[in-house]
């Protein structure tokens, strides 16, 4: 589908893409105003299918520091980039002065089917000294049967020593909580099943049980979901292009994340870049 695409700026520090004339697909917030214990970071909410109805949630009342999709890593150093209260094996979760931030600094190139943007990852101290920077390429691709959203980060360890990320599975103590990466926290109710067996999560090997996707390895999982309201029903795939990653998956909130790692810590040695390259294919079913 050969549609064009438009740029709204839709208020200061926030713009949508949206076909010419048409509904938005998604809103990006790239300063957003979210409390500090949130880990602030540009997230988007709402994404929208091509009809229009609503696929994100944005600040749940169960996980506030959840942002509709946005790219976080839990642990670097230490920091919590997460938001919420931060896991420790000796005592669990507790609210810590550990909230870092991702910090908008320019467009490198601002076109509707392609927006490049460079950001730098802070500490919570006062220095606020620079932990990482990243330069995130957000592409969209109109397609017959729906639209596709390509996220790629690119992270670089400005640093001279290594940087240690870390999941609340890594550090020890919470065995499967490996939430990491690029999260999708969805809108309420796309998952609920009322008996209906085909609302569910699918694997790349066609697994359906939650016991053999969640954290297991794989290239994409796929929602096959239905919409309140409009009743309408969109299937959506989230696949990794950088090769395949430990998926986590939580039907009943419902989210899911890209999670780079899982049982041990991922390493961006000094100096070096690791690029993630993320894909969500919305599909009207």
């Amino acid at each position: 589908m050969q549609s064009a695409l438009e740029i709204r700026e839709t208020e200061t520090g926030r713009l949508a893409v949206a076909p010419v004339g048409g509904g938005e697909l998604w809103s990006y917030a790239y300063r957003p105003g979210t409390p500090a214990n949130e880990s602030p970071r540009p997230f988007m909410h709402p994404l929208h299918t091509r009809h229009g109805d609503v696929l994100t949630n944005w600040r749940p009342n169960d996980h506030p520091w959840h942002h509709g999709l946005s790219f976080t890593l839990t642990s670097v150093n230490g920091v919590n980039f997460w938001g919420g209260p931060s896991h420790r094996a000796a005592d669990g979760y507790q609210w810590r002065q550990d909230h870092g931030v991702q910090q908008h600094d320019e467009w490198l190139l601002k076109t509707p089917a392609r927006l490049v943007q460079r950001l730098t990852w802070l500490d919570s101290q006062p220095d606020a000294a620079v932990v990482l920077t990243e330069e995130r390429t957000l592409a969209t691709t109109l397609r017959d049967d729906g639209w596709t959203l390509q996220w790629i980060s690119r992270l670089t360890n400005p640093g001279s020593f290594d940087l240690r990320c870390d999941n609340y599975h890594s550090l020890g103590g919470l065995d499967g909580s490996h939430y990491s990466g690029l999260q999708f926290r969805g809108a309420r109710g796309l998952l609920d099943q009322h008996g209906d067996a085909t609302i569910r999560v699918v694997g790349e090997g066609g697994q359906t049980e939650l016991e053999a996707l969640h954290g297991h390895t794989s290239n994409w999982v796929e929602w096959h979901a239905q919409h309140d309201g409009s009743l309408r029903r969109t299937r959506l795939r989230f696949e990794s292009k950088s090769g395949p990653l430990p998926w986590f998956v939580r039907p009943n909130d419902p989210m899911v994340a890209w999670a780079p790692h899982r049982e041990n810590a991922w390493i961006i040695p000094a100096g070096e870049t690791r690029e993630l390259d993320h894909e969500l294919h919305i599909f009207d079913a």
